[in-house]
């Protein structure tokens, strides 16, 4: 029996020295050899301190800004340890209702701007954290944040064409801009 727990004991302790150090650490150094900002959370730096993630999307509400998806996360929007969809269908009424309070945000934020509402600005995505939108919905925003700044819209669209990612390979999911970092850019281009 005690050569049979001397044997157990010896492969808990290589195994767990392997599969808990040894593999963590060169996974860890190969992540950072290779890639260290994805390896370290693709965090957005400005004036040497971190105000976010090209990953995780955050709340914009003041009407200089572009907004950006709406969040899933609750109690707090953009809260990445709550990831998750609302997981409601498409005929639920509180879908429904949420869908038509954040349109009428966007109107009263723009209020001559009629166009239809691009669909990425009134539902959230499957995480609730997409940092994203499309250039559909940068276009309609675009007017009211020139406006507001008092930025010419061509300078604007400009820096949306800037920051409008193209489809991932070529062939993989949509064009799409992130939001923080054209807020950013944003608000460079007023210090500039």
């Amino acid at each position: 029996m005690f050569k049979e727990f001397r044997t157990a004991l010896v492969s808990f302790v290589l195994l767990s020295l392997l599969t808990g150090i040894a593999y963590p650490l060169l996974v860890t150094g190969i992540a950072q050899a290779t890639m260290p900002v994805k390896a370290n959370g693709s965090l957005i730096v400005k004036d040497g301190k971190p105000v976010g993630s090209s990953l995780i999307g955050q709340s914009f509400s003041d009407p200089k800004y572009f907004w950006g998806r709406p969040s899933a996360t609750g109690p707090m929007p953009d809260n990445a340890s709550a990831s998750g969809g609302s997981n409601l269908g498409p005929t639920n009424p509180a879908l429904l209702d949420t869908v038509k309070t954040r349109v009428q945000a966007l109107r009263d934020a723009d209020p001559g701007n009629t166009a239809p509402v691009p669909v990425d600005l009134v539902t959230a995505s499957a995480s609730g954290l997409d940092p994203h939108i499309s250039p559909a919905a940068a276009e309609y925003q675009l007017v009211r944040v020139a406006r507001l700044r008092g930025i010419a819209p061509d300078a604007v669209r400009k820096l949306v064409a800037v920051h409008t990612e193209g489809r991932q390979f070529g062939i993989l999911g949509e064009p799409r801009v992130n939001v923080l970092e054209l807020n950013l850019a944003l608000d460079a281009l007023r210090k500039g």
